[in-house]
């Protein structure tokens, strides 16, 4: 299971310790959801996760300034000794001083941010299930194409990472090379990046491991990036047949997302890395409405009706 420490967290997102020395480094994070604990205020605590990070904003202070100060000890009481992993105190709201002694009596780290309650809250969210959400790990190279992230597929050797080398000396940028790791983020969203241990790497064969940083710039590289297309190279087969219009569209599966794949044949002569450039930009243009397979139709169409017109 993924785990993120606390003090990460909170460096991450810019969150302020109020017990300094309570030791939020050791503290784990494996769940990557969060809770607002209104309910557990007034004493509900069935089917409560107390190992997700816990969140308090105006409606919560409201509700604890309503309380004889006896019993706002008490409701935190029965929420701390349930062994939270943390309280965030949003909209610069801060705890009263008889709750700083039962944080650090249960050791529960205290943590500030002077942002809406809502923001915290989906920045949070955000984070962890970047972070969290689940891993799988394929054979490929991942590359940021005009803000397009494409992941080039196929067998060992067929030239993926040359492709990727072609895309960088055109002012794409490199994200992965050989290893990918895949983050699902949520339904409709995974997330690429690099192993630690081949960042920023390409391996050429015949020459060997390049730093692609060191030789064009740190402009040349992305920590990650979504991945919204798959192209697959495979070997130039004239008995098999390649999709030429592109009406019929075929999707891959990764952690139970359905990614749009294209299956590009490679052989001597062909400029693959243009190719994948320009599938790059027309995914982009479909994105932003225009079809040119669509614009195709509407002229022969077109067309025919003059045709049609002129008998």
């Amino acid at each position: 299971m993924e785990k993120i420490s606390l003090g990460q967290i909170a460096r991450d997102l810019n969150f302020r310790s109020l017990t300094p020395d309570i030791d939020v480094e050791s503290v784990m994070i494996s769940h990557s959801d969060i809770n607002r604990p209104s309910l557990q205020l007034v004493g509900f605590f069935e089917h409560f996760d107390n190992h997700r990070i816990q969140i308090i904003g105006n409606v919560e202070m409201a509700y604890l300034r309503t309380l004889t100060p006896e019993k706002r000890l008490s409701v935190f009481e029965e929420l701390f000794k349930r062994e939270i992993p943390c309280l965030i105190y949003c909209r610069d709201h801060m705890p009263d001083e008889d709750v700083y002694k039962l944080a650090d009596k249960y050791q529960v780290p205290l943590l500030a941010s002077h942002c809406l309650t809502s923001d915290v809250s989906s920045k949070v969210l955000r984070y962890l299930q970047e972070k969290l959400g689940p891993v799988q790990t394929i054979h490929g190279v991942l590359v940021d194409v005009v803000g397009v992230g494409v992941l080039i597929t196929g067998e060992s050797g067929i030239g993926k990472s040359e492709v990727a080398l072609e895309l960088i000396k055109r002012g794409h940028r490199l994200v992965a090379d050989d290893a990918v790791e895949l983050h699902r983020v949520n339904d409709v969203r995974i997330i690429g990046r690099a192993p630690e241990i081949t960042k920023n790497f390409i391996e050429l064969r015949g020459i060997g491991i390049i730093d692609v940083m060191s030789l064009f710039g740190a402009q040349s590289i992305k920590d990650e990036q979504d991945v919204d297309m798959v192209i697959h190279l495979q070997d130039w087969d004239k008995e098999m047949t390649f999709d030429r219009l592109g009406a019929q569209e075929e999707y891959i599966k990764y952690l139970g997302n359905k990614i749009i794949r294209y299956k590009v044949p490679v052989r001597p002569g062909r400029n693959v890395a243009l190719i994948v450039e320009t599938a790059a930009i027309n995914f982009r243009q479909k994105r932003m409405g225009y079809d040119a397979l669509e614009e195709f139709y509407r002229r022969v169409q077109n067309n025919m009706l003059k045709g049609i017109d002129n008998e």
